[in-house]
């Protein structure tokens, strides 16, 4: 039987994306996700709820990410999870669990795109993400 691994969010970015590049050349963009959910308790008390994402994304998709996505800005990220392990300098095992981007789209104004007088901006479907 084969498995799924596939993830949806709807979020706000945490911070600005951080772009590096593995020892191979590889550009590779990480930054974080928050989705909050609120609901109401038996008590009738109004509750709510945050949860953080850790997102990577590698490859074209890094590079627009690095360029085009900014702080506070809502986004739907699509992808599969993946858990890292490794071991610090003093022998401690550690754990990650990421969001694997395979696709990204902006919910909220382009940021990034070109926006100075007499200039427009690139039509919906020259966002390559």
């Amino acid at each position: 039987m084969r498995g799924l691994n596939k993830v949806m969010i709807i979020g706000q970015l945490g911070r600005e994306p951080e772009m590096r590049y593995t020892p191979s050349g590889r550009p590779v963009t990480s930054f974080s996700v928050s989705t909050t959910r609120s609901w109401t308790s038996s008590e009738g008390d109004r509750r709510e709820e945050t949860e953080w994402f850790n997102v990577v994304a590698w490859g074209n998709l890094a590079e627009i990410c690095k360029q085009y996505i900014h702080k506070d800005q809502p986004v739907y990220v699509e992808g599969r999870l993946q858990t890292r392990g490794w071991e610090d300098q003093e022998g401690k095992k550690h754990f990650r669990t990421e969001l694997v981007a395979n696709e990204v789209i902006i919910l909220g104004e382009r940021r990034g795109a070109p926006s100075e007088e007499g200039e427009e901006p690139p039509a919906e479907d020259e966002f390559p993400f």
